[in-house]
């Protein structure tokens, strides 16, 4: 019997950061859908519901922060786990408070990360126990 692959939605805005992802996470038998900005982004997340998705803050039309914000107001968006992987470090406590506050399962400075850590995250979220209330 086929098990059905977990998807996870790749919303990047640089296309080589976007490739490689996609890429990397597809040879390890991940679905993959990919948005170059973050309204594009939540519009896909709220059409497929994704397993699990990977933004980044910086972006155009949507940043990151805006994206999730309005995507944890969604009945489904509430639970999705995201990995936040931007070359923002939170320079300030308010600006830490504000990404917590979105609950990302992992924030990652991109520039400190290896794409074979980002996978293994990727694998650790999906294979985690859903918690239920």
């Amino acid at each position: 019997m086929e098990t059905k692959k977990k998807i996870v939605l790749i919303i990047e805005d640089e296309p080589p950061m976007l490739k490689i992802l996609s890429e990397a996470l597809t040879e390890s038998a991940f679905e993959t859908v990919q948005a170059a900005n973050g309204a594009q982004g939540l519009a896909l997340a709220l059409e497929k519901h994704p397993d699990l998705i990977i933004a980044d803050l910086l972006m155009p039309q949507m940043d990151g922060m805006t994206m999730m914000k309005r995507l944890r107001e969604d009945e489904w968006g509430k639970d999705v786990p995201i990995i936040v992987l931007t070359n923002v470090n939170p320079d300030t406590n308010s600006a830490l408070q504000a990404i917590i506050a979105n609950h990302p399962a992992y924030y990652f400075v991109k520039s400190d990360m290896k794409l074979e850590t980002i996978v293994e995250k990727v694998k650790e979220v999906l294979s985690s126990p859903t918690k239920t209330n």
